[in-house]
């Protein structure tokens, strides 16, 4: 059997699809996590806690790799998913697990959908049920079409890439202190009360069942077994850090803002500091991000909930392949 395994270690090769397959599994599982609430607790967590919130950033980061790793190298190494592992530690316990992640994903899509209305609302002026209908109609399209799993890919890495371009640029117009930033990723001020914001952010990454999607995504093209744990370990640092990137340049947009001793609007924190770095048009741009978010995480929850439901019965496995 060692043999075997080693033999299977030299064969496998980094090709092209294993590069695509690469891209989509990270950004699916990062797009995911990247919802209208992320924006939101970002924000929040800014205001609160100025430049020391860049160290729970840090060890949120560094937990989520940890918790990531983990989960997707059992379930590529035995080429099985979540819940099916689940019901081998206790019979019943993955069908049980896979109805609650269900209407769980369904909850979570409500809110996700009524985010991308209110992103659309905010770009194009337009009502915020139409939006949500639009957005409803583009994930529905997206998951019955042939080939839909590349389309996601495809979807998600745009949503994510565009996600990363904007924010980056609120956040060089903001100016925030680097300096400041730095020396607090280390030493920050009163880091017992950073214990909360770190089990928020951590929660929110990792702590539900979004973590199982690029793993899943990775099963789901026929990659399994011990050979592929080069890959998987980066896949899944590489999710964690695409969020941690995007986490990073909205915590500094936010800094550079609240340092100068504006308060944010509690009724959406994240929207005015985009009105307050780039004017009357930041409602529009954040509208752009808000869309992004929103529609990545519908179509990050929604294939999370499908994958869980298809080994429910083999009537579910073979209409969702």
């Amino acid at each position: 059997m060692g043999d075997k395994l080693k033999s299977d270690e030299q064969e496998f090769k980094f090709t092209k699809n294993h590069k695509r397959l690469l891209l989509g599994s990270v950004f699916l599982m990062a797009t995911s996590a990247i919802g209208p609430a992320f924006l939101t607790q970002t924000a929040v967590f800014t205001a609160q806690f100025a430049s020391s919130f860049a160290f729970a950033i840090l060890l949120s980061i560094i937990i989520d790799i940890g918790a990531q790793i983990n989960i997707w190298r059992v379930l590529v190494v035995t080429g099985k998913r979540g819940q099916e592992i689940a019901n081998e530690i206790f019979n019943g316990l993955g069908t049980f697990i896979s109805i609650l992640i269900a209407i769980g994903g369904l909850a979570f899509n409500i809110g996700n959908i009524a985010g991308a209305g209110l992103g659309l609302n905010a770009i194009f002026g337009l009502d915020v049920k139409i939006g949500a209908a639009i957005t409803a109609v583009l994930s529905i399209g997206i998951f019955i079409s042939k080939g839909g799993q590349k389309i996601m890919d495809v979807v998600t890495m745009f949503l994510g890439v565009l996600m990363i371009i904007v924010v980056a640029f609120v956040m060089f117009k903001a100016n925030p202190p680097y300096a400041e930033a730095a020396k607090h990723l280390v030493m920050p001020e009163q880091p017992l009360a950073l214990v909360l914001p770190i089990i928020t952010l951590v929660g929110g990454t990792v702590g539900g069942y979004i973590t199982f999607a690029g793993a899943h995504r990775i099963l789901d093209s026929g990659i399994q077994g011990k050979a592929y744990l080069p890959f998987v370990n980066k896949a899944a640092i590489s999710g964690i850090l695409t969020t941690g990137v995007l986490r990073t340049l909205l915590f500094l947009a936010v800094l550079g803002v609240v340092v100068t001793g504006v308060t944010l609007n509690s009724e959406n924190p994240p929207a005015s500091v985009f009105e307050h770095v780039l004017g009357p048009i930041g409602r529009n741009i954040f509208g752009i991000v808000l869309f992004a978010a929103a529609m990545s995480s519908v179509i990050g929850s929604a294939y999370t909930s499908a994958t869980f439901l298809k080994t429910l019965h083999k009537s579910v496995y073979n209409k969702t392949n």
